[in-house]
């Protein structure tokens, strides 16, 4: 394995980064011929892996404006997205936007580390939690207009879920690879 420290730095890497255009949520951002977007105020990502104790697999679907149209996805949400919340724990804004999107409490989140979702235009990391010891306490569905539809997947059945979704005409989260993995690699 190569030994990262020894490796030369493009010679972007030391341009002075320029921020762009800034607004709550989002930032542009240019460091020297490299545009990419970031997270505004040092708002991170949650994002939670629940499998419940028949294997089943918890999605959540919603309406995306930059897609277009609704998208299925693990669960998630930002952490440390409000002002008073700014310090916030990054397991404890997985356990509550687990439980405000799909309605299950989790009785343990393990942390499994953070991923990067696309470095090429988005400097976003976020956090992979594995949701254990989950029990149903509510419907779901998010809070305010966020419109979510829970699903419960078997994860024996998830890639002909997975197609169908697709021959509807759903967005599907790149994440959900992650459930397909073994299907993808034979």
């Amino acid at each position: 394995m190569t030994d990262i420290s020894t490796l030369p730095l493009p010679p972007d890497a030391d341009a002075p980064d320029e921020v762009i255009w800034q607004g709550r949520f989002i930032t542009t951002r240019k460091r020297g011929r490299w545009e990419y977007v970031s997270r505004a105020r040092g708002i991170r990502a949650a994002v939670i892996l629940a499998v419940d104790a028949e294997d089943h697999v918890i999605l959540v679907d919603q309406y995306r404006v930059p897609l277009g149209k609704r998208c299925i996805e693990l669960p998630a949400g930002l952490v440390g997205d409000h002002d008073d919340s700014a310090d916030e724990d990054a397991s404890v804004a997985a356990a509550r936007e687990l439980e405000e999107e799909t309605g299950f409490h989790a009785g343990r989140m393990e942390n499994l580390g953070e991923f990067y979702s696309s470095p090429g235009m988005v400097s976003e990391s976020f956090t992979l939690f594995r949701a254990h010891d989950l029990v149903k306490v509510g419907e779901g569905g998010g809070v305010d207009s966020e419109d979510i539809v829970v699903h419960r997947v078997p994860l024996a059945g998830i890639e002909q879920a997975i197609a169908a979704w697709r021959t509807q005409g759903y967005a599907i989260d790149v994440k959900l690879l992650m459930l397909l993995g073994a299907r993808l690699l034979g």
